[in-house]
């Protein structure tokens, strides 16, 4: 395996815009020759779907959903980050660029994220044209908030229901290249694998959902914008049907997948009630702008919220990190609450809990100026609880969130696979290991809308048409797999549930690879998930028949992922001998017990290549350079 990042020479401030004017073009009356595969119709996948059409290509999107408007990015609350400086408070691309570097713990490619920041005020006019109601202050113009790892304002949103509004004006360019024939939409279709003819990507199978069906699709070229993997965990924050399918079948097939073990524990999610839960919900992190997180300072103390004062109460946050307070960024913030709650500090029955409360803010600024800013996340925290947050503070705990890693590309987003492609949060590439609240939806925007309609445009101009049909053997031999692996769910007669296993394999992940990892339990997980692995093989029961709707088996199918991919996160948290963001390593902190990282040896992508059932994967580096941040210690207080 070869990694090649492709960025281009010349100055950072640079080098998309010089990048752009050297890349070949296809022809526009050409662009109708060809054939692009999206799979996937959340933010990256629609906007890509949209701008590809309108540019010229014949587009097939694909959805395991039954609608595009049901992807998992409708669940984004808080907001999405530009570098407008519209409060005029300091901000600029190069600020955006350079605290997502750090935010990351400078472990991201250098020259996307600049990228990223460059085209994140072009996002903000695109999706205010396509009609976005983002909400706006008394003069009219475009209102932001603050999130964690940021001293300025650059977050802009629509209440609490910001990825809805965004993937809705997404979802409207799509349907309109749908109306002018220019887009295919398949969706309750589930990618199964992708179809390589001569190392170059052609296409995919699929399995319909409500009939069975498998079917090949062939193409000129491959997108995947398939979400993350955060489910592997069991319990996240993620949509049930969130998995790691299609980006894990993509690695089998030869695509690198880079820093598996980066995932992120989101500080503000209504905490476990019972065994009982399959999902977790997310609390945005906006409420950070104006609830205070706090414990008591006494260990074990289980007065009521307004029974304790002010001088025995443990503002924690604000304590630690005075600079940045309760916004700090999430993996500093989910760290710090399990801390005090593994003293004994916790709230709630359970212990696994902190306070977050609106007394103050509600003090300032009233109940109705609170109810403008998150009325909804407060109605939807009322109802899942039964609790009043306007009357008694919220409780909150880490939970599994977003996933930093995924399939490795090149500068043009582009695997190690020619012509296939990944976007979004499907691949690793600009948030190394911590995301800043509010950019996973700048980024699905900026690959989908302002990247891969360039970057696809030259690959396609240089490769030329795949010339694949779908009767191809590359394609029958691939659905042949495909149909196999179908076939050996359904003889398995077991007497567990594809669900137990699932719930099983989270457990071990959450222990051993969650908020914090050490050598030991890391050891633990990579001996007992292949066990578990084939116990799975032994003891599941799939029920139902290949030719119908069969939700078991769609489960079924997921779950052999995660029980093989698991085992890779693991190897990466292995020997990734250091501490950086999301991934917590015990034997690397300070006495202050925050993150040391090591980059001498680990300023890299560690890029694993698979090389075979039963064979352990062979591990590459991407070597990252720094040439305008300097490496420090990440601090915020």
């Amino acid at each position: 395996m070869q990694l090649e990042s492709k960025v281009p020479a010349g100055p950072l401030t640079e080098k998309w815009d010089k990048h752009r004017a050297e890349m070949k073009l296809v022809n526009p009356a050409n662009k109708r020759k060809f054939r692009v595969i999206v799979v996937g119709t959340g933010l990256a996948g629609a906007s890509a779907s949209a701008s590809l059409a309108e540019l010229g290509y014949d587009v097939d999107a694909f959805c395991y959903q039954d609608s595009a408007r049901r992807a998992h990015s409708i669940a984004a609350q808080g907001g999405i980050n530009a570098a407008k400086n519209y409060p005029n408070d300091g901000d600029s691309v190069w600020r955006l660029f350079y605290d997502t570097i750090k935010g990351g713990d400078y472990r991201s490619r250098e020259a996307n994220v600049y990228r990223l920041a460059q085209v994140s005020n072009h996002i903000i006019d695109q999706c205010t044209a396509q009609g976005v109601p983002f909400a706006r202050e008394y003069g009219g113009l475009l209102d932001n908030r603050s999130f964690g790892g940021a001293q300025v304002s650059r977050t802009f949103y629509a209440r609490g229901q910001t990825g809805q509004q965004l993937l809705l004006g997404a979802y409207q360019a799509l349907m309109r290249q749908v109306h002018l024939g220019k887009v295919s939409i398949y969706p309750r279709s589930e990618m199964l694998d992708v179809v390589l003819e001569n190392g170059r990507a052609v296409g995919i199978v699929t399995r319909n959902l409500m009939t069975g069906e498998v079917r090949s699709w062939a193409a000129d070229a491959v997108v995947l914008a398939t979400g993350g993997y955060g489910n592997a965990f069991y319990l996240s924050t993620n949509a049930k049907g969130c998995n790691v399918t299609a980006a894990y079948r993509a690695y089998k097939r030869g695509a690198g997948f880079a820093n598996p073990c980066f995932t992120q524990i989101h500080p503000t999610c209504i905490p476990v009630s019972g065994d009982h839960q399959s999902k977790l919900t997310l609390m945005s992190e906006s409420l950070r702008n104006d609830g205070r997180v706090w414990v008591s300072k006494t260990t074990g103390d289980k007065r009521a919220p307004g029974d304790i004062p002010d001088d025995e109460r443990d503002y924690y946050l604000e304590r630690r990190y005075p600079s940045f307070g309760n916004l700090v960024p999430r993996d500093v913030a989910s760290r710090a609450a399990k801390q005090v709650c593994d003293e004994g500090r916790g709230v709630g029955s359970s212990g696994l809990g902190v306070y977050l409360d609106f007394r103050d803010s509600i003090n300032r600024v009233g109940e109705d100026g609170i109810r403008q800013r998150y009325g909804n996340l407060f109605h939807m925290y009322e109802k899942i609880t039964a609790e009043n947050p306007y009357q008694v503070p919220m409780r909150i705990y880490p939970a599994v969130h977003y996933t930093m890693g995924g399939v490795w590309v090149d500068y043009n987003l582009m695997t190690t696979i020619p012509g296939l492609y990944a976007i979004g949060e499907a691949n690793f590439s600009d948030h190394g290991a911590n995301r800043l609240g509010a950019s996973a939806l700048m980024q699905g925007l900026a690959d989908g809308y302002f990247v891969l309609p360039y970057t696809i445009g030259d690959y396609i101009a240089q490769a030329g048409p795949s010339g694949a049909k779908s009767t191809d053997a590359a394609f029958t031999d691939v659905e042949s797999e495909v149909n196999e692996r179908t076939r050996k769910l359904l003889t398995r007669k077991g007497k567990r549930t594809p669900d137990s296993f699932h719930k099983e394999l989270g457990k071990i992940m959450w222990d051993e690879c969650g908020m914090s990892r050490n050598a030991e339990g890391l050891k633990q997980a990579i001996q007992r998930i292949p066990e578990l692995r084939e116990e799975f093989w032994e003891s599941v029961r799939v029920t139902g028949a290949r030719e119908e709707l069969n939700q078991t088996l769609e489960k079924a199918g997921r779950v052999a992922d995660f029980l093989e991919f698991g085992e890779l996160m693991c190897r990466d948290a292995l020997q990734r001998e250091e501490s950086c963001g999301g991934h917590f390593r015990e034997e690397f902190q300070s006495e202050e017990g925050e993150a040391l990282r090591d980059d001498e040896k680990f300023a890299h992508a560690s890029v694993w290549e698979f090389k075979g059932d039963g064979a352990e994967p062979a591990l590459h580096k991407e070597e990252l350079e720094f040439e305008n941040v300097t490496l420090t210690t990440r601090s915020y207080k």
